[in-house]
């Protein structure tokens, strides 16, 4: 029985898919599809043909849900289809090699899994997309209106003359214009990473910190609080976007301005290893309730009392992160605050020739 085979030759097939993956220009395969999603694929596809085997008429709700599961998970839906049709591909190659039949009609089954796993990929893609960009429309339109709407009555206030432009007035102006820059910002930065438009080159650390050091002193003196910067020396580059690097740092700067007490600190650090570059935001946000930690980058996540903001931001930054070859790790230090780590391959110096 075919499903038999699958389960008894899994390792080999799973040796293989990963090997046919690799290859693959576009999309490239990541390094959680090969290690991790090819099995996890393999088993649901071999429970989905288990269950149509036997005449199970769930079959097609068990491959939407397996779909569910596998785009919830961060598989994209170019990445469902491509898995699903490279371990079906990969198991028919062995069979035949093994010179193990395949019954017409078992054939016929394994194409039926396919094309339901991946009409229930399909399926909840749209579903999931349609949702969250209505509800994310929803939260940009009303984080607009609220920031012009200050940034407005500011201004009404600012042109009767009766206040200065370096009183409170103006403060409240000031962090209005700047929630405005970040929000286009992040925006910008969300449309590269999802348009795919990533254009990679070398970024002095020191030299990157320093552009970001500027806005960053403005929203902390706006906000009173205590800002410090620790770079690297000059020698420190990585191999970034630089601009859905900057989004990253500034969008983590900004919730550390968000959420820190009154008159705190929030740092800016940077420092390298032999072939790592570790940035540091700290803030003293008094820390992270127990068990919020791994929620804290999905989309439309938030955490503190402030609700402004889209949530988007940490989900931003995370994507952002791993387009640069990197990762974002999180410190909780419950009572005191938290360190958002941003982990990237350092960009070592070509070797002379």
């Amino acid at each position: 029985m075919l499903h038999d085979f699958v389960t008894e030759n899994r390792a080999e097939i799973i040796e293989r898919c990963r090997a046919k993956l690799s290859t693959r220009p576009v999309p490239r395969p990541t390094d959680m599809e090969l290690e991790r999603g090819v099995p996890l694929f393999l088993d649901q596809l071999a429970d989905t043909l288990r269950l149509a085997l036997s005449s199970n008429p769930a079959i097609p709700t068990t491959a939407a849900e397996h779909a569910a599961g596998l785009l919830h998970g961060g598989f994209t839906i170019a990445q469902v289809v491509h898995n699903y049709g490279g371990i079906c591909q990969t198991i028919t190659e062995l069979a035949e090699e093994n010179e193990v039949p395949i019954t017409t009609s078992e054939f016929r089954t394994l194409n039926a899994c396919l094309d339901d796993a991946i009409a229930g990929a399909v399926t909840e893609y749209s579903r999931v997309r349609e949702y969250e960009g209505t509800e994310r429309l929803g939260h940009l339109a009303h984080e607009l209106r609220n920031l012009l709407n200050s940034a407005v009555l500011s201004y009404d206030v600012l042109k009767s003359g009766s206040v200065g432009i370096s009183g409170s007035t103006g403060g409240v102006l000031g962090r209005s214009l700047a929630g405005l820059q970040n929000l286009v910002d992040r925006e910008l930065a969300e449309v590269r990473l999802a348009a795919g438009l990533h254009h990679r080159e070398t970024v002095v650390v020191r030299e990157f910190l320093e552009d970001v050091e500027a806005a960053a002193t403005l929203e902390a003196n706006a906000r009173g609080l205590q800002f410090s910067v620790l770079s690297v020396s000059d020698d420190v580059t990585v191999y970034a976007d630089r601009q859905i690097l900057a989004s990253v740092v500034g969008n983590l700067l900004q919730n550390a301005f968000k959420f820190t007490r009154e008159r705190g600190r929030v740092s800016l650090r940077a420092h390298a290893t032999a072939d790592r570059v570790l940035i540091d935001i700290e803030d003293q946000c008094g820390g992270l309730p127990p068990g919020t930690v791994l929620d804290l980058f999905g989309p439309f996540e938030q955490r503190g009392a402030d609700r402004t903001g889209l949530g988007l931001g940490l989900s931003v930054c995370d994507r952002g992160a791993r387009v640069n070859g990197g990762e974002i790790h999180v410190h909780n230090y419950p009572g005191t605050g938290c360190i958002f780590t941003v982990d990237l391959p350092r960009q070592l110096p070509a070797p002379f020739s």
